[in-house]
């Protein structure tokens, strides 16, 4: 069953009245095409009247939808070939991070992904895609890998943030998410970094100190989510709507500062509404920004990314 977001709740009824209708023409003999084209015109209207006003905080539940594709889905329709890598070789496999090798349209590269998880039990199992130590000295791993064999780097970012429980900080939680951007920056092979849907605080920017960084439309990057500002600044994360729009979070504001390259435009309702157009769209970005980066040296893609991120902070930001 569809689930929809608070400001889609017109959007909803409407839809129930279309089923109501095909239900009904199951049962007699009852022409609902007129009707059904007609409540799809207003379902249309309505859909791009409420995304074309969205908020920072409607922004953010619709980078959330349960529908979204994760990056096990953008995996399995954009890449072929692929084989997963697995484990530190220090302590033991991170499922909230998805690594291996495969092919873009032919070209071989290596990925990482944040896994959310699609059912309730994939989500425990993926925590919820917030990974632990090991999972960036998984991904530190690939991307040493990468740089010996010459393959250019993927990352897709879907992650709240870095696991924050006891166990990870023991095991030096922040000191594998520094070696993982030590490695980004380090790479000297191209690394395109694509944030999904959150890229939330170090256990975004672990993956994403990329030469390139894209987002899709309505995804949201921040250091930190709106009800954890919520609940420094107010002491509440009720105030997680003003936090948001604070927080300057959005694709929009992203690009708008500097922080991100190009936005990956999503079908009319979001990528959860149309997943196979947004993967298309998505996967022409990436082939694009490879293309553009491949005949590029190893110095001179270690120099500009590098360069990229010292210079914020000097302008815009």
């Amino acid at each position: 069953m569809r689930q929809f977001l608070d400001f889609e709740k017109p959007i909803a009824v409407l839809e129930g009245k279309i089923e109501e209708l095909r239900h009904l023409s199951t049962e007699g003999d009852i022409n609902i095409a007129e009707e059904v084209g007609h409540l799809q015109a207003k379902i249309t209207a309505e859909l791009t009247a409420a995304y074309a006003k969205l908020g920072a905080w409607e922004k953010v539940q619709v980078a959330r939808h349960p529908d979204r594709p994760k990056a096990s889905t953008i995996i399995a329709a954009l890449f072929t070939d692929f084989v997963p890598l697995a484990g530190d070789r220090n302590f033991h496999e991170d499922h909230a991070l998805l690594t291996g090798i495969g092919r873009l349209r032919g070209r071989a590269v290596a990925l990482i992904g944040t896994e959310k998880g699609q059912t309730t039990e994939d989500r425990i199992k993926h925590n919820f895609g917030m990974a632990r130590p090991e999972g960036y000295r998984k991904a530190k791993r690939l991307m040493e890998l990468a740089g010996r064999f010459g393959l250019p780097v993927i990352a897709l970012v879907d992650t709240a943030g870095a696991y924050p429980g006891r166990d990870a900080e023991e095991r030096g939680q922040a000191e594998a998410i520094a070696r993982a951007i030590q490695a980004c920056l380090n790479l000297p092979t191209p690394l395109i970094a694509a944030i999904i849907g959150e890229g939330g605080s170090g256990g975004a920017i672990a993956l994403a100190a990329g030469n390139r960084v894209i987002m899709l439309e309505h995804a949201v990057y921040s250091v930190i989510s709106p009800e954890g500002c919520a609940s420094i600044l107010w002491r509440s994360a009720d105030h997680a709507e003003e936090a948001a729009a604070a927080l300057k979070l959005t694709a929009q504001d992203m690009l708008e500062l500097g922080v991100v390259d190009a936005l990956v435009p999503e079908p009319l309702g979001a990528a959860h509404r149309d997943p196979e157009s947004a993967l298309r769209d998505l996967g022409e970005a990436l082939v694009r920004e490879l293309t553009a980066m491949e005949s590029k040296s190893a110095e001179e893609l270690i120099a500009e990314r590098q360069q990229k991120y010292l210079q914020f902070g000097s302008k815009n930001l």
